[in-house]
């Protein structure tokens, strides 16, 4: 009862901190403060010099966005109330309160504290804050006896709800340090296909906080991820969960415990643990039986004792998806008419480059499995598609796709082309005809389509998008199956926001040219 075959020994021994004996079970383990106190691991809180120094790279990019926010609802509303006959001390005043009272109620409602991933606010929470601002104006100008036109009070502030949205994005940016900022280092406990899934997930991503450092597995199934393993829990509930739990936090410098719950972790020994945990001084969290749901979807509620996790649908239909669709539309045909010159210069250069047509015309399956036709400047010898067959077993990705690192069908101006990425420019055209979107997944090609299964054919229920997910996260260096990934997190959990933070990195993205060829 309680012991255990540890892994990588020919000794029996009881579950527990590597290499030390303790008690067994919450039966025959003796009842003493001083046991008590010898096998609680310290729980002194560790100042860290790197959590202070990860502050401090935080609190960089605050400014700019308070800045930002500022600056994109006054000056619009400076400009908007000086039309009026009001004197010029008098519209300073109503913009500086105006701008200020938007800041501050974006810092009491916890716009600007450092939030957890899933990304920043949305366009409805936004828009809640710009609301809330209105109202509060109203009540103050009807308290100092204002005489300000309601009408044009609000067509001042208007600028401040897309200020509001595009400043959240600006603290997206990888700014200096940004990668270390906040790093939590975690101890996973848990069984140990859990353990593994998890450890799995947060090191296949770099877009979060959390570095596992170690795991603690309930039974003696060895792990497969490879991390450090300081103690064992009993397959039993045990007297001495905590202790061993704190014991390897101490010992990892962990200041986070994730909990993957299942069989052996039921809700009492949970419970336990948690409140041994807390008391300990370490923080704790758990992983839900969720995956590929943005934390913005999720509120958590109670009912009978009961804590729910209520999960907002996708959203499909509404002000954002309508907003989404001209926003397209504007920015397809804004971009077309400023980068004309670097369009005529791109499509001489293919010309001259090598003999064929200056633009690719490919059909392609967009929103809810329709065929349409993709333009982009040609960047492959004209007989290209005859050659592919012969290639086939050269491709260097797994699933439906094709992709090769040195195509040999690739021209030199198409090179350099596909590094920069300027060979999808001519897509605008599709996205001003509404067959795209600027932002989406890869637009399929019908070979690739004929071979998904129910899954996969859930990447055509948006609209395919210039750029994407796939395309700031590695492009044709991911797996299929991470290709897939991504692209279904953004189906289900697209917004406005989230298409803002996109377009910005695509920039830094087309810069480095990872994983384009």
């Amino acid at each position: 009862m309680g012991h255990v075959e540890l892994p990588d020994s020919d000794r029996s021994a009881p579950v527990g901190l590597a290499g030390a004996p303790r008690p067994r079970s919450v039966a025959d383990r003796p009842r003493s403060n001083e046991l008590d106190a010898l096998w609680r691991a310290p729980s002194a809180q560790r100042e860290r010099s790197g959590s202070a120094a990860a502050k401090r790279r935080t609190a960089r990019c605050i400014p700019v966005v308070v800045g930002a926010e500022l600056l994109g609802l006054g000056v619009p509303a400076w400009l908007v109330l000086r039309v009026g006959e009001q004197s010029r001390t008098a519209v300073a005043a109503a913009v500086a309160v105006a701008a200020l009272a938007w800041s501050g109620l974006r810092a009491v409602r916890g716009r600007y504290a450092d939030r957890p991933p899933g990304g920043p606010p949305g366009v409805l929470s936004t828009t809640g804050d710009w609301l809330l601002l209105i109202g509060v104006l109203a009540v103050l100008s009807t308290i100092t006896g204002g005489s300000a036109d309601p009408a044009e009070a609000v067509v001042a502030l208007l600028p401040g709800l897309p200020a509001g949205i595009a400043a959240q994005a600006l603290r997206r940016l990888p700014w200096p340090g940004r990668r270390q900022r906040a790093v939590r280092r975690v101890l996973v406990v848990g069984e140990a296909p859990g353990v593994d899934r998890a450890v799995r997930m947060l090191a296949s991503r770099a877009d979060h906080p959390y570095a596992v450092v170690a795991a603690v597995p309930v039974g003696t199934a060895p792990l497969e991820c490879g991390v450090p393993v300081p103690g064992r829990l009993a397959p039993a509930p045990a007297d001495d969960d905590v202790s061993t739990v704190l014991g390897g936090a101490f010992a990892q410098e962990a200041d986070l415990a994730l909990v993957v719950p299942g069989p052996r972790l039921s809700e009492e020994r949970l419970c336990r643990l948690t409140r041994g945990l807390h008391d300990g001084g370490l923080s704790l969290s758990v992983l839900p039986g969720l995956s590929g749901i943005a934390a913005d979807r999720v509120r958590p509620t109670a009912a009978a004792g009961l804590t729910l996790l209520h999960i907002a649908p996708p959203l499909r239909r509404g002000p954002q998806p309508a907003l989404k669709a001209v926003v397209d539309r504007f920015g397809a045909a804004l971009g077309l008419l400023v980068l004309a010159p670097l369009l005529i210069l791109i499509g001489a250069a293919v010309r001259l480059g090598s003999a064929g047509p200056v633009f690719h015309r490919q059909i392609r399956h967009g929103q809810h499995n329709r065929p349409f036709t993709m333009w982009k400047f040609r960047t492959m010898v004209v007989d290209a598609e005859s050659h592919k067959q012969r290639l086939v077993a050269a491709n260097e990705i797994d699933g439906p796709m094709f992709k090769m690192r040195r195509d040999p069908r690739v021209t030199g101006i198409g090179r350099l082309l596909r590094r920069s990425s300027l060979d999808e420019l001519p897509q605008l055209l599709n996205v001003l005809r509404g067959d795209m979107s600027l932002v989406g997944p890869r637009p399929p090609l019908p070979e690739e389509v004929s071979r998904y299964d129910e899954r996969e054919l859930r990447r055509l229920t948006v609209k395919p998008g210039l750029t994407g997910l796939w395309q700031v996260s590695g492009r044709s260096d991911l797996s299929w199956q991470e290709t897939v990934s991504l692209d279904l997190w953004y189906v289900d959990n697209w917004s406005v926001a989230t298409d803002v933070g996109l377009m910005a990195r695509t920039l830094r993205a087309v810069t480095d040219g990872r994983g384009a060829y």
